[in-house]
């Protein structure tokens, strides 16, 4: 297999793992003594709150009401600096990094040891569901002529319209049946930085469903691996030799 570049000005905005989980009897409490165990170093702490709005009326259209409820659903943790965030939730855990990011294994390192207090606070029957998600902000300097010259995924403009962008959202849902994941990838002009270039957000999130019992830890990271090295193709598939110049 061709070694991955090592880039020395990587566009990492954020990069998350997240698992999901079905677990017997969890409840809020029990994820509150698990991030009181955590203070020390995720000291800043909010609760996830769901709202979840429902519409209802007659057949005639007449008489239609709406109602919203609320339940809260897990914490939010954050480091002291604010670059290190973990969710403990009745459906999961995640753990993010934001910029500057090292490497994968000091990342995957921290989201093992948080894995295993979160282990330790539930019940768990089993997982669910994987993901690696990395976001990616990438600076194209002005003037900017054609978005393929960085990008090897990009909106094709009709010959009949004018060829010029003042922005894009683009979504696409890309199945890979060989590690039976799903990659979504999103990609969109947002506002830059500074005035000399136009910045691109790339966002992979590659996820697959999982039946991992509790005494198969082993497999959950051995599918992290597999689900990273593969987020690592589809970032050097999606860029061009001219993106490589810019972040090496």
């Amino acid at each position: 297999m061709e070694k991955r570049p090592q880039y020395s000005n990587a566009p990492i905005t954020e990069a998350i793992l997240d698992i999901r989980i079905a677990a017997d009897g969890l409840s809020l409490a029990d994820l509150a003594v698990l991030t009181e165990s955590t203070d020390k170093e995720y000291p800043k702490k909010t609760v996830i709150k769901e709202v979840r709005a429902q519409i209802s009326g007659g057949p005639d259209g007449k008489d239609v009401a709406a109602t919203t409820s609320q339940r809260e659903t897990g914490f939010v943790c954050v480091a002291a600096d604010g670059k290190q965030v973990f969710q403990a939730r009745l459906d999961g855990f995640s753990f993010s990094k934001l910029a500057p990011y090292a490497n994968w294994e000091s990342f995957r390192e921290e989201a093992q040891r948080l894995w295993q207090s979160y282990r330790s606070a539930v019940k768990l029957t089993q997982v669910t569901r994987l993901a690696v998600r990395y976001v990616n902000r990438l600076d194209l300097p002005l003037p900017l002529h054609d978005f393929a010259d960085y990008l090897t995924t990009v909106p094709q403009v009709g010959p009949g319209l004018p060829q010029s962008l003042a922005g894009y959202f683009m979504h696409l849902q890309i199945p890979f049946p060989e590690i039976n994941a799903v990659l979504l990838l999103n990609e969109a002009l947002v506002p830059p930085p500074r005035v000399e270039v136009a910045s691109v957000v790339l966002d992979l999130d590659l996820f697959c469903p999982s039946q991992i019992s509790p005494e198969e830890d082993d497999n959950i990271w051995n599918l992290f691996e597999v689900l990273h090295e593969k987020k690592n193709e589809i970032f050097e598939a999606c860029i061009t030799d001219r993106t490589r110049e810019l972040i090496k």
